[in-house]
């Protein structure tokens, strides 16, 4: 007979990191083909880059460290996907592999692998390569042949190529219009089917819904985070005077909200503390929007949230019957 000690809860299910990961991987791809093509080659071009060197990166840092070939695990390319997904297709191809390095060897396996990493891997490079090439790292495009479709989205140039010209994001256009959404900006159409500047994950929400649904239907994720985080963001920005479907709309919200705010390892356990990070994550974004310099702030406001998620947990984590409540610290 034999005795399989462990901790609790004791429930067993056919949940597996390959699996999971899987179903990640699958949900994105109807993002990764929208944004071929709205992009053109160059999408395909750094997704491959950054997959293929996040996979690279986790092979050869597992063989140094000696420890078990876990690229099978498909959880590297979950990060590589993501990170490609925070990227502008004009990147130039040398970013997405340091991005792949500091996302993989720094902050993945360095802090002991999968489910050991204390921040989600892709936004902690995708900040780290934001502060180390600023230039490079918001340098938005799109198709010139898709500008069209676009109506008046702001176009100023050539950019990236022959076929990509340069495309100010909503998020800019809404800043330096203070906060008014006006005529020369996409509509609400456009920034639904993708027809607007930013990251590859960025523009196409409609394929990203798609692939939400998928993994609500599969169980993959629990929608408590990215509705609380979602709907802080639209109540804070309608009490700040600004259009709060605009600012849904706009940006790496859909994409940081389902995707990477609902990771297992970085994010709280329980059901009430899921809920206090997705407000967590959307009062930052909002505050950053309407009163920061920057444009943008999902990416800082997942990874202080990450930082703060032991702690909510603490706070969160209901008493076994019969036990005692938390002491204080």
């Amino acid at each position: 007979m034999i005795l399989q000690v462990s901790s609790s809860p004791h429930i067993r299910d056919r949940s597996s990191t390959p699996r999971l990961m899987l179903d990640v991987v699958i949900a994105l791809i109807p993002a990764l083909i929208a944004s071929i093509y709205m992009f053109g080659y160059r999408a395909a071009l750094v997704t491959a880059v950054t997959v293929g060197s996040a996979v690279l990166f986790e092979y050869i840092s597992r063989k140094v460290m000696k420890r078990y070939n876990s690229i099978s695990d498909y959880s590297a390319v979950v990060t590589g996907l993501l990170l490609a997904f925070n990227l502008s297709p004009t990147i130039p191809l040398y970013i997405p592999v340091i991005g792949s390095f500091i996302a993989i060897v720094i902050v993945k396996q360095m802090f002991g692998g999968i489910g050991q990493n204390f921040v989600n891997p892709a936004l902690a490079a995708r900040v780290i390569l934001t502060l180390s090439y600023p230039s490079a790292m918001t340098r938005w495009a799109i198709l010139a042949s898709r500008a069209k479709d676009a109506g008046a989205a702001a176009v100023n140039g050539a950019a990236g190529g022959a076929d990509l010209i340069s495309a100010a994001t909503p998020l800019y256009l809404l800043q330096d219009s203070g906060g008014q959404v006006t005529s020369d900006m996409p509509t609400y159409l456009h920034m639904f089917i993708g027809f607007k500047g930013g990251c590859l994950g960025e523009v196409p929400i409609l394929a990203l819904l798609i692939g939400i649904v998928y993994l609500v239907i599969r169980k993959t994720i629990a929608l408590w985070t990215p509705l609380a985080f979602v709907g802080t963001v639209g109540l804070l920005t309608f009490l700040g005077g600004q259009d709060p479907l605009y600012h849904m709309l706009s940006g790496g919200l859909v994409l940081g909200a389902f995707f990477m705010a609902t990771d297992y390892v970085t994010v709280p356990l329980t059901r009430s503390g899921r809920v206090i990070f997705g407000i967590g994550c959307g009062l930052i974004t909002s505050l950053i929007r309407l009163f920061g310099g920057m444009t943008e702030g999902v990416s800082f406001a997942i990874l202080f949230m990450n930082l703060l998620t032991p702690h909510i947990e603490r706070l969160t984590t209901p008493v076994p019957f019969g036990g005692r409540a938390h002491e204080k610290q």
